[in-house]
């Protein structure tokens, strides 16, 4: 066995301490690679947590997507709801719009008819009043010929022919129909009558206004009124009695 000398086991010495500096050395980056293995392996827990809460979100997110296009395809839905019910008033429009162009040319033409018929009316009017004012002097002559005759049998009256005659009652001048002056029994009186188709209560009441107004201006002269018509109505003849006025039927005598 050979013997070590010193320089030879000096040797040995450094060599070995040198190896064992070598794995002192390893081991320290061992652990240092441990602990940055433990914090990647925190780190990739944090990332995997991260991931698991986008994945949340993303998962809100479509669902939420999803609400969004549901509700679009209701807006969709709607707006085509809508704009058929929109085309459906647009003919509806049309349809009225058509209605009322006719409405109003039949309007135009009832306009144009009613004028017409205004004109006729007018014209019938004019034509009315035309045989009106005949058969008002066609009365009132017979009333001139058939009064006189009447009076004198029924109320004594001595008188001359009736005639027209304006008379001056309050400041006024009123036309009367039929005037006449006589006497019954010496005593002087004064006949005004007038002569209608028709007799009313509104035309005895309108007649006795008159009477009233030239008894008042003749200073006490009798007035003896005569109403005088081919119909007379019940309640006019009523009325005229009670206000003293005598009524005359163009069939009486």
């Amino acid at each position: 066995m050979a013997t070590l000398t010193p320089e030879l086991y000096d040797v040995i010495v450094r060599i070995v301490d040198d190896k064992v500096k070598d794995i002192k050395v390893t081991r320290e980056e061992f652990d240092k690679l441990a602990a940055v293995v433990g914090q990647l392996a925190q780190r990739i827990d944090q990332l995997a947590e991260a991931q698991r809460r986008t994945e949340e979100r993303l998962n809100q997110l479509a669902e939420r997507v999803d609400q969004l296009a549901e509700a679009q395809r209701r807006t969709e839905e709607r707006l085509n709801q809508l704009a058929e019910r929109v085309d459906q008033l647009a003919v509806r429009v049309d349809q009225l719009a058509e209605a009322q162009r006719r409405t109003e040319e039949k309007l135009d033409r009832l306009t144009d008819r009613v004028d017409k018929l205004a004109e006729a009316v007018g014209v019938l009017n004019k034509s009315v009043s035309s045989l009106g004012e005949t058969i008002g002097f066609g009365l009132e002559d017979i009333a001139r010929v058939v009064l006189p005759g009447w009076l004198h049998r029924h109320l004594g009256v001595e008188m001359g022919e009736l005639e027209r005659r304006f008379l001056r009652i309050g400041g006024r001048e009123y036309e009367v129909n039929l005037y006449g002056e006589g006497s019954i029994g010496g005593r002087r009186v004064v006949i005004i009558a007038e002569s209608k188709s028709r007799i009313h209560a509104s035309d005895v009441e309108r007649f006795n206004e008159l009477l009233s107004g030239a008894r008042d201006s003749m200073d006490g002269t009798e007035v003896i009124g005569v109403l005088f018509g081919y119909v007379i109505y019940p309640d006019a003849k009523e009325r005229a009695q009670k206000l003293g006025i005598h009524t005359v039927a163009s069939y009486e005598r």
